[in-house]
């Protein structure tokens, strides 16, 4: 008999992309697999994405039903509707890729059979643990992509290769608005914003680079962003003396859509640079608080370039001491970054 499985990860947009994984290797194991996934609202849209997916059960939810479909609930009161729908689910195994208490919380009380979780040492509030009947000890490659999938392979799948399950379908409009920006030649994609100003690249250094791969590569530079960004994006364009356009809006859908087609994405730690990496886009990526080594692309012919082992302040918001180590990454630094990954991607093909 097929499993009747819940997912909890419910945030956010790159941890997310890194438990996708566990979908398909769960889906090859068990084509007719019933597979649910409890995720909150603002990390909801990249799921409508994934194939294999039977619906999202969707908390801390506006919109009900929520858009691309399944099943949300709303408020305080929505989280106790919302374990009265999961309990009359009837899972066999509940999994919590997430580590937290109020994950583990949420797939002890949906009612399955199995409560499968990381082992306490591997877990970000260890108490979490408690809420258990089952335990995984992930390998020693600190990848989290890696750790979500030792869970996947606990319940007996194949976890290589590893596939991505997001298909971002056609985006006719997106797509004419690209070439229309772009003028029909091939483009980087620059992404400079960051819900951590920790994160963020100074962009004066991303009109530079946009400029320089325009000299070198001939690519048009789009420029993306999200809510509060687009005149952090436009003073990037007006800076980079035409080699720059601005993005269109997008969506997760666009976004997707829009990496999907990029020869070059460069970004800082964020959802539209793991999105990218969903996707197979070519990628730099800039990583200052955080470890690439955890959470960067796992492409290997992916560039990286990390301060981390000199950070002070990891996993900071803002940095502590008034000078963020990603400020040391100079434009030089990342034009050679590009060079050698575009050179790789052109022997790949």
């Amino acid at each position: 008999m097929s499993l009747r499985i819940l997912i909890v990860r419910l945030s956010a947009l790159g941890d997310i992309v890194h438990a996708l994984p566990v979908l398909s290797a769960l889906g090859r194991q068990d084509p007719e697999a019933e597979i649910d996934w409890l995720v909150e609202e603002a990390y909801a849209p990249v799921l409508s994405l994934a194939r294999g997916l039977r619906q999202r059960v969707v908390v801390r939810a506006r919109a009900v039903p929520p858009p691309g479909g399944g099943t949300s609930f709303s408020g305080g009161p929505g989280h106790l509707r919302a374990l009265a729908f999961l309990r009359r689910q009837h899972y066999d195994v509940a999994l919590d890729l997430q580590g937290l208490i109020k994950s583990a919380v949420w797939a002890r009380l949906s009612g399955a059979r199995r409560v499968v979780g990381f082992a306490r040492g591997h877990l970000r509030e260890p108490q979490a643990a408690w809420f258990y009947t089952e335990t995984v000890t992930p390998p020693a490659t600190p990848h989290i992509l890696q750790k979500n999938l030792a869970v996947a392979a606990h319940l007996g799948a194949a976890v290589s290769p590893v596939t991505m399950p997001l298909d971002p379908g056609t985006r006719p409009d997106l797509q004419r608005q690209v070439e229309a920006a772009v003028g029909g030649a091939r483009y980087a994609v620059l992404n400079p914003g960051a819900a951590w100003p920790n994160k963020r690249w100074p962009p004066a250094r991303f009109s530079a680079l946009a400029s320089v791969l325009r000299q070198r590569h001939g690519l048009v530079s789009l420029v993306t962003w999200g809510p509060a960004e687009r005149e952090l994006s436009e003073g990037i364009v007006q800076a980079s003396g035409g080699a720059a356009v601005l993005a269109p809006p997008t969506d997760i859908a666009d976004l997707a859509a829009l990496m999907l087609g990029a020869a070059l994405v460069v970004a800082g730690d964020t959802g539209p640079l793991h999105i990218a990496a969903a996707m197979g886009a070519p990628i730099v990526g800039l990583y200052g608080p955080t470890w690439p080594e955890r959470n960067g692309p796992w492409n290997p012919r992916d560039e990286v370039i990390s301060r981390a082992a000199r950070c002070q302040c990891h996993h900071k918001r803002r940095c502590q001491i008034g000078a963020p180590c990603i400020d040391d990454i100079t434009v030089d630094e990342v034009v050679a970054a590009a060079d050698r990954r575009l050179e790789t991607e052109g022997r790949a093909s």
